[in-house]
């Protein structure tokens, strides 16, 4: 049964680093992490990046007090993991990942940091290295596929390596029994090795290119020719992949002299709302985040602009443990229209993209470069199939200055005036019997309470031979009355009554108009569109409030969920106008922020 247990109750004389951290301080245990520990074996080659994920002011020492700290790149911040020195083991040796020096530690606490970043030891089972590399440095991933690498590609991996970028190799596996499986030449599928160094040497009167690979276990070895040190071409016939990370975006041209410009998006893909799937999907695919990007320059001695788009899908690790997995993710960029506002299945249904992600795959990130000329354009980030919920970051590198703003973030609602109820003389046939029934119900006074006003409602509404029709709710009742009540008495006069009934029968429209089905209910990924319609113009992440507040499980909101909802959005604005207008000096929301916030109230 494993323990937990100190350095010092281990070893006598507990080291954090002993002799500088080297590659051979990472020998993997009994937890599936080779991924990691390739990548920690790159970092090793990087002194400075090791030293900013691994603060060299630490020790058993002078100032110990059973704690270290780490820290890691998560999603364009740096965080600071602090954990205690409780570490598993059996028999006074530690379980997971140990230094070849038993007195060695900072291999073994870096591991148990990254695993509370993730949530558990149990989280860093299988990965790709390149996901360790990139919290490890904030860089940016590349992949190849040895198979059709380019010819440059010794040189290509002799600069990364110069450069401190961070290398990985491995060797896919074409089902479940070669996990793990050992070739002849001893190499291990699906294992992750790191790419240490390169050299050139005379062999028989020819230059051979030689490529030096390490194996975390440090037991099975490559028994090719070279022993540890491969030729270049053998490497290309038994690895399948190898991922560069590049430390910074600078580092990712030849003979770049100067820094790249990032641009960071955060956002999130929620069912029923902006989970919209790839284009395959025609009828949701335009309801995905579209974040429009303006590329001002064209890069020096170049016709066009440069830039690399990154996606990452975010936590997945960390929510494995509630059996969430990668999902397959990338992304299409189309030339911008001469039209504002977020675009509608329309244009993608005219339009081809421009440019996308060479894949749709299930890696924590894609990532791509691009060259396009100057001008606008629409990024539209989503996951492969619909409905699939995840947070994301997009990150954007350009040659040159480039704008990123998401096309919904700066819309404002404007509502009109409240239209002027129908003079008496002036009303048709149908008004007057409406009247009359206002009347009837409402007595002498002609002001109706909340369940006055369900009755009247319900008994007009249920005549509209083409609304499927749900009796509405006496809060719906409650929440007209809030909206259209000028004197506060909890009642509603004709007059106002009037005017919400203009409002009642555009709203009625719009919705018959959105049920397509004709089932009485509206998808939730049409609200977008007819919210637009009536006066609303939401941001992304307002939207995704209110489809979870009012769409049900199947993603449907009947007319009461619809009205609900619009009662409560100009509810809402009104208020806004009002305080806006009588405090200019103190209000210092937009419209989406304050309807964000009486949202959640």
């Amino acid at each position: 049964m494993a323990l937990r247990q100190l350095p010092k109750e281990i070893v006598e004389n507990p080291e954090f680093i002993l002799g500088g951290a080297t590659r051979t301080d990472i020998c993997q245990g009994e937890l599936g992490d080779c991924w990691l520990l390739a990548a920690i074996a790159s970092l090793t080659l990087n002194e400075k990046a090791l030293a900013r994920v691994v603060p060299q002011d630490q020790s058993f020492g002078l100032g110990y007090a059973g704690i270290f700290h780490f820290q890691f790149w998560q999603h364009s911040e740096w965080l600071d993991v602090v954990i205690d020195d409780r570490l598993p083991t059996f028999r006074d040796r530690l379980v997971f990942l140990h230094s070849a020096d038993h007195n060695e530690f900072w291999s073994a606490l870096l591991e148990k940091a990254y695993a509370k970043l993730n949530g558990s030891y149990e989280a860093l089972k299988g990965g790709s290295a390149i996901e360790a590399m990139e919290d490890f440095t904030g860089g940016v991933a590349e992949n190849f596929q040895t198979r059709d690498a380019p010819e440059d590609f010794y040189q290509i991996l002799g600069k990364a390596l110069k450069r401190g970028s961070l290398l990985g190799c491995s060797i896919d596996i074409r089902d479940a029994a070669d996990s793990e499986a050992r070739t002849p030449f001893g190499l291990i599928k699906g294992h992750a090795y790191t790419v240490t160094g390169i050299d050139q040497v005379d062999f028989q009167g020819q230059k051979v290119e030689l490529i030096r690979v390490r194996n975390p276990w440090g037991q099975v070895e490559w028994n090719g020719s070279w022993s540890d040190r491969m030729a270049l071409k053998d490497f290309k016939m038994h690895f399948d992949k190898v991922e560069i990370c590049n430390l910074t975006p600078d580092a990712l041209e030849d003979d770049a002299f100067h820094r790249w410009e990032v641009t960071t998006h955060q956002g999130s893909w929620v069912r029923g709302s902006t989970a919209g799937g790839c284009r395959n999907f025609l009828d949701t695919f335009w309801t995905n985040p579209q974040i429009k990007l303006s590329l001002t320059e064209k890069d020096e001695d170049q016709d066009g602009c440069s830039f690399l788009v990154a996606l990452m899908q975010k936590d997945r690790r960390k929510l494995k443990r509630f059996g969430a997995k990668m999902l397959t993710i990338g992304y299409a960029i189309y030339q911008c229209p001469n039209m504002a506002g977020h675009l509608n299945r329309d244009f993608f249904r005219f339009n081809a993209s421009l440019a996308r992600s060479k894949t749709f795959i299930n890696l924590r990130e894609v990532s791509d470069r691009f060259r396009l000329p100057p001008g606008d354009y629409i990024l539209i980030p989503s996951t492969f199939e619909p409905h699939q919920e995840a947070d994301f970051c997009l990150r954007i590198f350009s040659e040159k200055k480039a704008i990123a703003r998401d096309v919904d973030g700066s819309m404002d609602i404007d509502l009109p005036e409240p239209p002027k109820p129908t003079p008496p003389q002036q009303e048709t046939e149908d008004e007057r019997q409406f009247r009359a029934l206002f009347q009837q119900i409402a007595g002498e006074d002609m002001e109706v309470t909340a369940e006055e006003l369900q009755y009247v409602l319900n008994t007009v509404l249920q005549n509209r031979q083409t609304l499927k029709f749900k009796m509405l709710s006496l809060q719906s009742c409650r929440n007209i009355i809030s909206l259209m009540d000028t004197s506060g008495n909890g009642k509603l006069e004709f007059s106002e009554f009037r005017v919400f009934w203009d409002k009642l029968k555009q709203w009625t429209n719009l919705f018959l108009q959105f049920d397509v089905d004709k089932s009485g209910t509206m998808s939730s990924y049409e609200l977008r569109t007819a919210l637009k319609a009536a006066g609303f113009q939401l941001s992304s992440h307002l939207l995704q409030l209110v489809v979870l507040r009012y769409a049900n499980e199947e993603l449907q909101l009947d007319f009461d969920d619809f009205l609900n909802c619009l009662v409560r959005l100009e509810n809402a604005s009104r208020v806004f106008q009002a305080l806006s207008t009588e405090h200019k000096d103190f209000i210092h929301l937009n419209i989406n922020e304050f309807i964000n916030l009486t949202m959640n109230i």
